[in-house]
């Protein structure tokens, strides 16, 4: 099983220290993931993709530091789709 899926699977069981170990995995596609949902936004955007992870991460992850997210796939699908709504 992929870590990141490990990791998502100890959110769901309510690990409160699993989000923390979450992010440095996935943190490097993340922002490709931004550059690319904003290659199609106008010209003159000011919002920056790292400001757009930024905001995709806080409506992810809850206050409480769970989601519910079945395995990487379904994660970063989310995640995309946060920045289109972000966007």
């Amino acid at each position: 099983m992929n870590e990141v899926t490990q990791i998502l699977g100890a959110m769901q069981r309510g690990d409160l220290r699993a989000a923390n170990d979450l992010l440095p995995l996935v943190y490097q596609e993340l922002p490709r993931l931004a550059a690319f949902k904003m290659a199609n936004e106008s010209p003159g955007h000011t919002l920056q993709p790292t400001a757009l992870v930024h905001e995709a991460w806080l409506r992810l992850v809850d206050k409480a530091g769970q989601a519910q997210f079945q395995n990487r796939a379904h994660f970063f699908g989310a995640a995309a789709e946060a920045m289109r709504r972000i966007l």
